[in-house]
């Protein structure tokens, strides 16, 4: 049986609610007019955005969504440990990925919460039992037993 996991979106301009369980910024640079002390961040994870090259080639239209989504994929299985404050935070409850761009659904977060639940699915599958999850010991098999 397959997990799932409660990953939102949310821009941060959004009121913070209960709902929103553990609050990740998914923007490198910290959004104008939101003051810290009262932006209620749990995590902000600037090492999960994209880089950039890759930021300035979409916004600038050189390159269309799906290009940006493939090419930013590459990105994050590159930094995959990255990825596990995200993925910790989701298998403890409701986790909301936030940011400040105008368009959350053409933007790099629902990139990011692809990457999450496909990095998440994976661990499940390693640990249900229907491949190792760590190497086979074989410390018995080496013992004199005469």
């Amino acid at each position: 049986m397959t997990k799932t996991y409660d990953i939102r979106m949310k821009r941060i301009y959004t009121d913070a609610s209960q709902a929103d369980g553990t609050r990740a910024l998914a923007d490198r640079l910290w959004p104008r007019g939101i003051k810290k002390a009262e932006a209620k961040i749990d995590l902000w994870c600037k090492k999960v955005t994209p880089s950039n090259e890759l930021r300035k080639s979409y916004h600038s239209k050189e390159i269309k969504f799906e290009a940006f989504a493939e090419r930013y994929l590459n990105e994050l299985n590159t930094h995959a440990d990255e990825l596990l404050p995200l993925m910790r935070a989701a298998r403890q409850g409701t986790l909301t990925l936030l940011s400040a761009v105008k368009e959350l659904e053409h933007s790099h977060v629902p990139v990011l919460r692809y990457a999450i639940e496909s990095a998440l699915r994976h661990e499940d599958e390693q640990a249900d039992g229907s491949e190792p999850s760590s190497p086979v010991c074989f410390a018995t098999s080496f013992t004199n037993n005469e």
